[in-house]
């Protein structure tokens, strides 16, 4: 606290506020998340930009700078506002000749947009928007290594057999009712095509995929995946699946959920040695011991089991049985152990 006695202290006018200069030419990444912006009329765009990442914004209409961001190798839209006309004036943009990452993610999109200007494109999302087709795609640089069209409207997977570098092909959502025109997919790693109307697995002879979501689909079998033995995770729960079949060549598999099926007991697994995760819960298996034999080969190695809402989940000393059969195990159903 100053003394009371002493002079008060005087103002030094070379300490004057100074107006910062920032060399917008240094910059290279801008995050304008969140700002709930209706436009960019505002922003200043450094020149040498890489990423521009424009994610929950009220956007609408594109600006037209963008387009001279010659350096920019990443762009999202994600949660904004455009629809397809907005959109439009993106497929002239010739300078973004190196842009590798484009997401559109939840706006007001109905097809998907012409981006075959984009030759170096790996990354492409258009999810959560209301698309009714893929028609469109057949423009894409065949250099796409992930794809993303899920909660959408989409009803065939077609227009995407010239994409050979993909690695990741998200179609979770829509209203696909049969699996196709995958063969060329032969870099493929994860597949994801819950919340469809899928009846049959069918994965064209790829061997490749290391994982694969089919949840929430009409399947009744299992059958379709016994020669894919690259697998290492399965999901396919709330299904009407009765059986557990082709199973048994699947030696890397590690994720199993078999979850919500109609499953009365456990088949085709007890080969399966390097099993950690192991779904079975909502189903109709009757006894531990029928899963203790089942799940043999992995004992040792099972980290998580979920076998709530089954019968056999009624069994007296129910974890301690678990437990017993499955000496490693951290996790039964919702309990997890220090």
């Amino acid at each position: 606290m100053q003394n009371q006695n002493e002079p008060p202290v005087e103002a030094n006018p070379d300490q004057d506020d100074q107006t910062v200069e920032i060399d917008l030419s240094s910059i290279t990444i801008l995050d304008l998340t969140s700002f709930q912006l209706p436009d960019l009329d505002l922003v200043e765009l450094p020149p040498n930009l890489i990423d521009l990442d424009l994610t929950t914004n009220r956007l609408s209409n594109l600006d037209s700078r963008i387009a001279n961001l010659i350096n920019l190798r990443k762009l999202s839209f994600r949660q904004n506002l455009f629809n397809d006309a907005a959109i439009e004036p993106i497929s002239s943009w010739e300078s973004l000749t190196g842009l590798e990452e484009l997401i559109l993610r939840d706006n007001k999109l109905t097809k998907i947009p012409d981006v075959g200007i984009f030759k170096k494109l790996l990354v492409f999302d258009v999810s959560f928007n209301e698309i009714t087709s893929l028609q469109g795609l057949s423009k894409a640089s065949s250099t796409i290594k992930e794809l993303y069209v899920s909660k959408n409207e989409v009803t065939k997977m077609e227009e995407i057999d010239h994409l050979h570098e993909l690695q990741i092909l998200e179609l979770g959502s829509n209203r696909l009712r049969v699996m196709e025109n995958l063969q060329n997919f032969t870099k493929l790693q994860e597949l994801w095509l819950g919340r469809n109307r899928i009846k049959v697995i069918n994965l064209c002879g790829l061997s490749c995929i290391k994982k694969i979501s089919l949840q929430s689909n009409r399947l009744t079998s299992m059958i379709g995946l016994e020669e894919c033995n690259a697998l290492e995770e399965i999901y396919l729960s709330h299904n009407g699946i009765a059986k557990m079949e082709g199973l048994s060549k699947l030696v890397n598999l590690r994720v199993l959920d078999v979850s919500s099926n109609k499953l009365t007991s456990v088949d085709d697994i007890q080969n399966l040695t390097r099993l950690e995760d192991l779904w079975l819960n909502d189903n109709r298996i009757e006894s531990l011991e029928d899963i203790a034999e089942g799940v043999s080969g992995s004992r040792e190695k099972l980290t998580t089991i979920y076998l709530e809402n089954n019968p056999c989940a009624q069994s007296p000393n129910y974890n301690a049985t678990l437990k017993q059969i499955f000496p490693n195990i951290q996790q039964i159903d919702s309990e997890v152990f220090a």
